[in-house]
C-alpha cells in the first residue's frame, strides 16, 4: 500500500470525522497539505494550524475563503499575505512592508495586486529588477501605465501595451511611435551584441530569452510582440490597428482578424487572406457581417468554413448548409443554443441528419421533439440526444436496441439512466469501453456495474470513488498497484471508519 497517496484520499474524504481530520492536519506535508486545504468543511481552528505546517495550503485557504487578514502573519507567511492582496482582502501595510522586501519574487507578486496604494505603485515602477517593473506594467492602473509607456525598456513597453487598463490613446502611440522616444534596451540586447538572433531550439539550460527573440538595434522581435499586443487588447482603437491588414506576419493578422471592432473594408480585404487560420479567426468574428459570412461559407477551407459554423451570429440557412459540407460532431454550437422556439421546431424536422444532430444537442428540447430525435433512425442524431434529461427508459432501451454500440456511452451518461439498464450496459458483449467510464460516475450505478468497471483501466478509479461501491473492495483498492486508484478508494465517502481510523497515524506515532 502507497500510504503517502491513501493519506492524500483520505484528505479528501467528505465522511472522515472532525477528529481525523485533526490528526491529519498534525502531521501534513505539503502534499497532504494541500488535498486538505481543499476541504470546505474545515473549522477555522484547522485551517490556521494547516496554515501554519504548509504555505501552499495557506495560499489555497486564502482563495477559498478559509484563511482572513488576522489570520495571517505577512513576515511568517509572506505568499499567504501576498494572496490576500491579490484577493483585495490584506492590508495597505503590507503593501508597503512588501514593496521594500528584498525578495524579488515577493514584489513581482505584488505588483500583480490590484489596488495598491499610489506610493506603492510609484516604489514598484522605480524598481531596480526589471520583472518586477513589467509585472507592474501588466495590471497596474490607467495613470501608471501612461508613464511605464516611455520606459526606456522595451519589455515594459511591451507589458503596458497588454494591459486593458492603459489608454486608447496610449496604446495607439506605442503601434505607431508618434511622440514617443525610441526604447533603448530589450531583453536580447541585454544579454548580447547586436546584432543577435535567438535560437529557437537554444541548447542553453540557464536561457530565458524567448524562441526565435532578435534585436539589431531596434529592438525589433520586441516591438513586433508589442504590436501583437497591442492588437490583442480590446482597448486599442481600430483605427491604429488597421494598418496591419497587410502585415507580412500571419499571425499579427490573425489576431486583427479576431477584434469585435474590425472596420468591414479591413474584414473583406481579411476574407482574401491566403493564411486559412487567418480567414478562420475572421469567420468565427461575431463582427463580421451576414453577407461575409456567406462568402466565407464557400471557402475553400475546411477549417474556415467549421470556424463559421461556431460563429454564433451565423445566418441558420448558412448554418445547414455548412452541416453538409464539414465535420462539426455532436457539439452544441453557439447558434444552435441561441435558436428561437419555431427554429428549434424547423432544425429538428431537417431532412438532413447532420442539421437533427446538431439540434439534438441542446438540453432544453420540447419533450416531443426530444422524443422524436431519440426515435431517430440516424445513429449520430440518436447519439447526440441519448443524455438528454427526461428521456425515459423505454426510449433509452429503444436507442440501445436499434443503434447497439454507437450509443451506449451517451445512453449510460443520461442522469435518467436507470439502475437496471446501467448494470445491463456494462455486462454487455463484447464490452463497450467508452461506457465503463460513464457508467462509473453515475448516481445510479449498482455495486454490480461499479464491480464491472473495475476491470476498466479508466473507470477504475472513478469506481472506486463511488459511494455504490461495496466496503470490501473500497477496502482492498486501498492496495492497487495504481496509486491514484488507492487514492480514489480511500476518497470513498462509504470506506468504513473503522478502516479510517486505522489509517491515520495516532498522536506520537511515527
Amino acid at each position: 500500500m502507497n500510504h503517502a497517496h491513501v493519506l492524500c484520499g483520505l484528505a479528501a474524504n467528505p465522511a472522515l470525522p472532525a477528529e481525523l481530520i485533526d490528526r491529519l492536519v498534525d502531521i501534513a506535508d505539503s502534499d497532504l497539505a494541500g488535498d486538505l486545504a481543499d476541504r470546505t468543511d474545515l473549522s477555522r481552528e484547522q485551517a490556521s494550524a494547516l496554515a501554519a505546517r504548509s504555505e501552499e495550503a495557506a495560499m489555497m485557504l486564502v482563495r477559498s475563503g478559509g484563511l482572513r487578514a488576522a489570520d495571517v502573519d505577512p513576515r511568517k507567511q509572506p505568499r499567504a499575505a501576498l494572496a490576500l492582496l491579490d484577493e483585495g482582502a490584506g492590508r495597505a501595510e503590507w503593501a508597503r512592508l512588501f514593496a521594500s522586501d528584498p525578495d524579488v519574487a515577493h514584489r513581482e507578486k505584488l505588483a500583480a495586486c490590484p489596488g495598491l496604494p499610489a506610493d506603492v505603485a510609484e516604489a514598484l515602477a522605480a524598481d531596480e529588477d526589471l520583472r518586477v517593473v513589467t509585472e507592474l506594467a501588466l495590471w497596474t492602473t490607467a495613470d501608471v501605465t501612461t508613464r511605464l509607456a516611455r520606459h526606456a525598456h522595451a519589455e515594459v513597453r511591451r507589458a503596458v501595451a497588454a494591459n486593458e487598463a492603459t489608454p486608447p490613446a496610449v496604446l495607439a502611440m506605442l503601434i505607431t511611435g508618434e511622440g514617443l522616444a525610441p526604447a533603448l534596451r530589450c531583453l536580447v540586447c541585454d544579454r548580447e551584441e547586436p546584432p543577435f538572433v535567438h535560437d529557437p531550439h537554444c541548447p542553453r539550460p540557464d536561457c530565458d530569452l524567448r524562441p526565435g527573440a532578435s534585436c539589431d538595434g531596434s529592438h525589433e522581435s520586441t516591438v513586433y510582440e508589442t504590436q501583437r499586443m497591442a492588437v490583442r487588447n480590446p482597448a486599442t482603437p481600430a483605427h491604429a490597428v488597421v494598418r496591419f491588414v497587410g502585415h507580412p506576419s500571419a499571425l499579427l493578422r490573425t489576431d486583427l482578424a479576431a477584434r469585435s471592432d474590425l472596420w468591414p473594408q479591413v474584414a473583406g480585404r481579411l476574407a482574401d487572406d491566403p493564411v486559412p487560420g487567418v480567414r478562420a479567426a475572421l469567420a468565427e468574428n461575431p463582427a463580421i457581417d451576414e453577407a461575409l459570412m456567406r462568402v466565407l461559407a464557400g471557402d475553400r477551407d475546411a477549417d474556415v468554413r467549421r470556424a463559421l459554423a461556431h460563429n454564433p451570429r451565423v445566418p441558420l440557412d448558412v448554418l445547414v448548409r455548412l452541416a453538409g459540407t464539414v465535420r462539426i460532431g455532436p457539439t452544441l454550437l453557439p447558434r444552435i443554443a441561441a435558436a428561437c422556439p419555431a427554429e428549434v421546431v424547423e432544425l429538428a424536422a431537417s431532412p438532413n441528419a447532420e442539421v437533427r444532430m446538431l439540434v439534438a444537442a441542446r438540453r432544453d428540447l420540447p419533450a416531443g421533439i426530444r422524443d422524436a430525435l431519440a426515435a431517430d433512425p440516424d445513429a449520430k442524431v440518436a447519439t447526440s440526444v441519448a443524455s438528454h434529461p427526461g428521456l425515459s427508459e423505454a426510449r433509452l432501451r429503444g436507442m440501445v436496441d436499434r443503434h447497439g454500440v454507437q450509443v451506449v456511452a451517451r445512453v449510460a451518461a443520461n442522469p435518467d439512466a436507470s439502475p437496471g439498464l446501467l448494470d445491463e450496459l456494462s455486462c454487455r458483449r463484447p464490452p463497450v469501453r467508452k461506457a465503463f467510464k460513464e457508467i462509473a460516475g453515475h448516481r445510479h450505478a449498482t455495486a454490480a456495474a461499479l464491480a464491472a468497471c473495475l476491470a476498466d483501466d479508466r473507470a477504475r478509479p472513478l469506481a472506486a470513488r463511488h459511494p455504490a461501491l461495496p466496503p470490501h473492495l473500497i477496502v482492498d483498492l486501498l492496495s492497487d498497484d495504481e496509486w491514484w486508484v488507492a487514492e480514489a478508494a480511500a476518497a470513498n465517502p462509504s470506506l468504513p471508519r473503522s478502516v479510517m481510523e486505522a489509517l491515520v497515524p495516532r498522536p506520537g506515532m511515527s
